[in-house]
């Protein structure tokens, strides 16, 4: 099931980004008392009465040399296009202002459901400062103070009463969807082209020139597979490049829905920072990931070219050891079809359920290969393990005392699973509990 999305919008300094880092529940965006300060993470999900979603702060867009109003309409818009909720937020004690009601306007038109909250209303005595802004039309604005973390509650409440009724997905149960990020141009549509066969998506060589994220279905060799092309929203000019950040969203929303993930990278520019940032997601998400290396008819090589490169990303991509790497070129076709079993395998790993029995074997031989470490005289003890979920296939460990496991023991038992049941493309969890 898809997240909704909430987008945070208003002109500068009304406390967007506090009240998104209230909501995010730690501190993600930079918070200063000047407007337009906000140049960190812009995007975060929240969870309120059992619903999960993801939230944009709409005042990490940075438009350069666009005018005042202008820079806050386009962020407007881009926020309106990916939203299903839109909390307006004005500042209580500067009353509504000509930019508030520019704000305002755009919103109407986007017949999206909005959320007015005052923010800056301190304490209860400043609550009649809010009728003013019955002016801007909305419904009844919600009283909150982000630095205090009063209102949020109600405001909260209000933000899930509009999420559309039904998100599901539609994809058959037998279908493996797999999603592909990367940074512009390292040739995700060109990938998907060639893997289907037809021109689908557009293509092009210069960055950013995807519009929407497009679903195709395809067959291989009996199986089913909902590819979901990833694509930043980006607007002509300076403006694509300033929302770029924007991009991020939509790759979390197709990671939402994917089973599996493929990570592309560039083979003629190299790893780059932000491939490593992209490729986070995936993980942090707990979605199997192929690394596939796209360009690769283009880059000078002999015999050791690929084993050098394939250490380059093991260096790099410490965190996502478990992922198989694939060297294809989607403009001659080369290795493609090694990247449907790839996906089906890592699908598969991803959703695989391990006996408790053949599992706590497995585990009585680490131990007797590598004893459980002592901590001030105390020994730990696991006492059984066993399986509580897939899609990451989790595990949970029973000891006499939390506090000792290491996470250097956490690490050697996470290697001896892998290596009894395979799991390659699909990262595991292990949670360690006290047994009572």
């Amino acid at each position: 099931m898809s997240k909704p999305t909430v987008a945070i919008v208003g002109r500068p300094n009304v406390g967007k980004s506090t009240i998104f880092n209230r909501i995010v529940g730690e501190r993600i965006s930079i918070v200063e008392d000047t407007p337009g300060v906000t140049r960190d993470r812009i995007y975060g999900t929240g969870d309120w009465l059992s619903h999960e979603f993801h939230i944009i702060d709409t005042g990490g867009i940075e438009m350069g040399d666009a005018p005042f109003l202008e820079e806050i309409r386009l962020q407007a818009e881009i926020a309106i296009a990916e939203a299903d909720v839109i909390i307006f937020i004005v500042n209580s004690r500067e009353g509504v202002t000509s930019a508030d009601e520019e704000v305002a306007k755009i919103l109407f038109r986007s017949k999206k459901p909005v959320v007015l909250a005052v923010n800056k209303v301190d304490n209860p005595e400043m609550r009649a400062d809010i009728y003013d802004f019955y002016s801007l039309g909305f419904n009844e604005p919600f009283p909150i103070s982000g630095s205090h973390g009063l209102g949020l509650g109600d405001l909260l409440d209000e933000v899930v009463k509009q999420f559309p009724e039904s998100m599901d997905d539609n994809t058959e149960e037998d279908t493996i969807k797999f999603s592909l990020i990367g940074r512009p141009n390292v040739g995700k549509s060109s990938i998907v082209n060639a893997m289907l066969g037809e021109e689908r998506v557009i293509v092009s060589n210069i960055a950013g020139t995807t519009r929407d994220a497009i679903d195709s279905s395809y067959e291989f060799e009996g199986q089913k597979f909902t590819i979901i092309d990833t694509a930043g929203m980006r607007k002509k000019g300076k403006v694509y490049e300033n929302t770029e950040k924007y991009s991020v969203l939509r790759a979390l929303k197709a990671i939402d829905r994917s089973d599996v993930v493929l990570v592309v990278l560039n083979g003629e520019e190299g790893i780059l920072e932000q491939d490593k940032k992209i490729a986070g997601y995936a993980h942090e998400a707990g979605r199997a990931v192929i690394i596939v290396v796209n360009k690769w008819d283009a880059v000078e090589k002999d015999e050791k070219t690929m084993k050098e490169f394939e250490e380059k990303i093991r260096a790099h991509f410490l965190f996502l050891d478990y992922a198989p790497i694939l060297f294809v070129s989607a403009i001659t076709r080369k290795r493609l079809t090694n990247l449907f079993p790839a996906i089906k395998t890592a699908s598969e790993n991803h959703a695989m359920r391990v006996q408790s029995s053949v599992l706590n074997d497995v585990i009585a031989d680490a131990i007797a290969m590598n004893p459980t470490p002592s901590d001030k005289g105390r020994k730990l003890k696991i006492l059984y393990v066993t399986q509580v979920g897939i899609k990451p296939p989790t595990f949970i460990v029973f000891v006499n005392d939390p506090e000792i496991m290491h996470f250097s023991y956490e690490r050697f038992l996470q290697n001896r699973i892998r290596e009894a049941f395979g799991f390659e493309g699909t990262p595991i969890k292990i949670l360690t509990r006290q047994r009572t």
